[in-house]
């Protein structure tokens, strides 16, 4: 595995790659790896030639009042894990190397955005699309690997594949998850003790929701009250938000009868956790596999 920490040198890498007809799987991260983060990079190694995973982790997509400074790194750790899913190249850029002046270019979306964790969190898929964008630009992929835990994250990048024609094929990989069902996440250490034994009800409730529908509930208000009441029974931590929407247009719902994501976030002392599911009309989740 080789470690690529400039853009002008990624570029011609990726470029020399294309010239010899080889196949880019490409997986963006900010690092810190879990189980999800292997199990993309493995999916990207089964699948293609050559496999390109980046380490970066943007400011662009952090509020003011947000953990940027306190993301947790391992840079030393992460790189020797990389090497063993079978990582071709490592991109490991700076800040000031991915942003070396003020932008006079912002990238905006409208749609997809005002709901679930982007409702809370004005500008961050802005963000998100900017160094997207960027990375896309310089790697030159020819698939993509995202975790389907950031449901809202993989709706907003088809949206920027497919209007900005990026020839890139976008997959989405079901959300890994601990024995007890939590969803693997880098903020899974900011808990302590009782909040981890809390935080496996958000997927229990989500489940308890689905299987509403499983029996015949389509109204979504209904579905919604009772994953609420069933959290706040069992989580100390403050509800964020309970949404059923379309997926992945994230668009409001009347009836359940089309694909469908129910997620929840919640807030605990130091750390936000969010986990969905996504389902069709009759309550079967759809592992939303391109």
């Amino acid at each position: 595995m080789e470690i690529i920490r400039t853009i002008k040198q990624m570029q011609q890498i990726s470029t020399q790659l294309k010239k010899e007809y080889k196949q880019i799987g490409y997986v963006a991260t900010m690092g810190y790896f879990h189980e999800g983060h292997h199990n993309l990079m493995r999916r990207a190694r089964n699948e293609n030639d050559i496999v390109i995973t980046s380490i970066f982790v943007n400011p662009l997509q952090f509020g003011p009042n947000e953990d940027f400074e306190k993301y947790p790194r391992d840079e030393e750790k992460d790189s020797q894990e990389a090497e063993k899913d079978g990582i071709d190249y490592l991109f490991l850029p700076s800040v000031d190397e991915m942003y070396p002046n003020k932008s006079i270019i912002n990238m905006h979306i409208d749609g997809r955005v005002d709901v679930l964790c982007g409702k809370s969190r004005p500008g961050h898929f802005n963000g998100v699309l900017t160094v997207l964008t960027k990375l896309f630009h310089i790697i030159q992929p020819d698939k993509t690997y995202f975790g389907l835990k950031d449901a809202q994250q993989v709706a907003v990048v088809d949206a920027l594949i497919q209007e900005h024609n990026f020839p890139i094929e976008l997959i989405g990989v079901p959300t890994t998850r601990e024995s007890d069902g939590l969803a693997k996440s880098s903020r899974n250490v900011f808990l302590n003790r009782q909040e981890r034994e809390e935080a496996v009800w958000l997927y229990k409730s989500l489940l308890h929701g689905k299987q509403l529908v499983v029996d015949g509930v389509k109204n979504p208000d209904i579905i919604i009250k009772e994953v609420r009441e069933l959290l706040r029974e069992h989580v100390t931590g403050e509800v964020d938000y309970i949404e059923m929407l379309s997926y992945p247009e994230l668009m409001p719902i009347i009836d359940v009868d089309q694909n469908t994501i129910l997620a929840a976030a919640v807030y605990f002392k130091e750390a936000r956790i969010i986990d969905n599911i996504i389902f069709n009309s009759d309550g079967q989740i759809k592992e939303l596999i391109n």
